[in-house]
C-alpha cells in the first residue's frame, strides 16, 4: 500500500503515527515537511481531502501563529495557506495520505481508519498508552 506522512520527527504524535503505519506491515514514504515541505497545491489538496478547514489545519502551539496575528477571524483561507506555505512550522501534523483516505492524525490514532488491518500486534504509544492489543485490533 502506498502511504506517506508529513513527518516532524521531534513530534511525538508524529512518531507514534508513523510507527503505527509500520505496526501495519507498511514502509511508508516519509516527508520532512520541514525541510521538503508542501506546495500550496498539495496542501490544499491534503487539507480538503481530510475533511478540514485550513484552521483547523493550522497549527498554533509553538509556532509563530499569535505573533503572525493568524488568530485573526477576518483572514482568508488564501492567506492562511500563504503563511503556511512561508513557513511550514505552521502546518499541523502529522497528515497521512493512503489510498483509503486522507488524515491529520492528531490523535496519532487517527491514523488507523485508512490503513489496512494488517497489524502485527501490539501497540503502545510513547507516553504509555495502549492502542492496539496483541492480535493488532483497536483498544477503545
Amino acid at each position: 500500500m502506498d502511504v506517506t506522512i508529513y513527518h516532524n520527527p521531534a513530534c511525538g504524535t508524529s512518531r507514534n503515527t508513523l510507527e503505527m503505519i509500520r505496526n501495519a506491515g507498511i514502509e511508508p514514504t516519509v516527508i520532512e515537511y520541514l525541510k521538503t515541505p508542501p506546495s500550496r497545491e498539495e496542501l490544499t489538496r491534503m487539507i480538503a481531502d481530510a475533511g478540514l478547514t485550513v484552521r483547523q489545519a493550522i497549527r498554533e502551539k509553538g509556532t509563530p501563529y499569535a505573533e503572525l496575528g493568524l488568530d485573526d477571524p477576518a483572514l482568508t483561507d488564501d492567506q492562511l495557506l500563504a503563511a503556511m506555505v512561508k513557513d511550514p512550522i505552521l502546518i499541523n501534523r502529522p497528515f497521512v495520505v493512503t489510498p483509503l483516505g486522507t488524515r491529520l492524525s492528531r490523535p496519532s490514532e487517527l491514523v488507523l481508519d485508512i490503513l489496512p488491518d494488517t497489524h502485527k500486534g501490539a501497540f503502545t504509544k510513547e507516553d504509555g498508552e495502549r492502542v492496539l492489543d496483541t492480535e493488532g485490533k483497536r483498544i477503545v
